[in-house]
């Protein structure tokens, strides 16, 4: 097609995807045109600003290595990471409510037993970790695969910390005959997201500040239910309202309780959802970090 304007251009492109055979893949493309062509005209972009954009994700690229997503972050400082949890998350009544897997997840953390110190060294004041992994029956759900990782004392993960010889504050555990699993750490602290890329930028141009409420994150996952990617968030935290990823719900704020000896405990309970026929449950994480 000859002659293309600004207002026939866009079917112009959604013709072009009118032949791809899978049919999923031509919705979102077509889909993705429509907007993408919309978002133009309505804030009637420029060319110095649409390349300013192209180097924002250039930038943003350049950023993600095998110790951190950029893309994630931006993702979710932009909501779209918790739209879309939300979206395809919903379960019923009583069960785990699912928030933002965050940019530093590593797969091939190390395996602890029940009581081991996960924490591995990590700064901060220690902590017992006492949960149980239960279905929407109540059932005990056994030999749950839990991934839990957090940041230290200071705010950093240890995929953060280069110098680092080992995992701190991550690890894998499993659920007992009564579904319960403890562990020893460091008292999550809050912090602020890396603010060195182009994430970091867009917070600072828009005036939004970078801080996530202190948390733990989980990762659960057991035959014949459906998996569960959560974080456990500190009750009084200041950030709980504002949380630069928008990954806050009421009902996984827990209480760390202080204990005598200055440390604290966080007892917390998490209910699966079963398993639906024929749900797809892949998790994998490629290019997460």
């Amino acid at each position: 097609m000859r002659n293309l304007t600004q207002d026939n251009i866009t079917q112009a492109v959604i013709a072009r995807f009118a032949g791809t055979p899978d049919a999923r893949l031509k919705e979102v493309m077509t889909s993705l045109v429509q907007h993408l062509h919309a978002f133009a005209r309505e804030v009637k972009l420029t060319e110095d600003e649409w390349f300013k954009g192209i180097q924002f994700l250039t930038d943003t690229g350049h950023m993600c290595d095998d110790k951190r997503q950029e893309y994630i972050l931006l993702s979710d400082t932009l909501g779209l990471s918790m739209l879309t949890v939300a979206m395809n998350n919903e379960k019923p009544a009583g069960c785990t409510e699912a928030t933002v897997l965050g940019p530093f997840f590593v797969e091939g953390a190390p395996h602890y037993e029940h009581g081991d110190d996960v924490g591995n060294g990590a700064a901060g004041t220690p902590c017992r970790v006492r949960c149980h992994v239960r279905g929407i029956g109540g059932e005990a759900v056994a030999g749950a695969e839990i991934n839990v990782w957090q940041a230290d004392a200071e705010g950093n993960y240890d995929v953060q910390r280069p110098h680092l010889q080992q995992a701190q504050a991550r690890g894998v555990l499993r659920s007992g005959s009564d579904g319960g699993f403890h562990f020893r750490t460091v008292v999550a602290e809050a912090y602020p997201i890396p603010t060195d890329g182009p994430g970091g930028a867009m917070l600072r141009a828009t005036k939004r500040h970078a801080w996530r409420p202190a948390h733990l994150h989980f990762m659960i996952k057991a035959p014949g239910y459906e998996p569960l990617i959560t974080h456990v968030f500190r009750a009084g935290d200041p950030y709980l309202d504002s949380d630069a990823v928008f990954g806050v719900r009421q009902s996984l704020v827990a209480d760390w309780v202080a204990q005598p000896d200055g440390s604290r405990t966080l007892d917390f309970d998490f209910v699966l959802n079963p398993d639906r026929a024929g749900a797809n449950h892949d998790v994998s994480l490629a290019g997460a970090s």
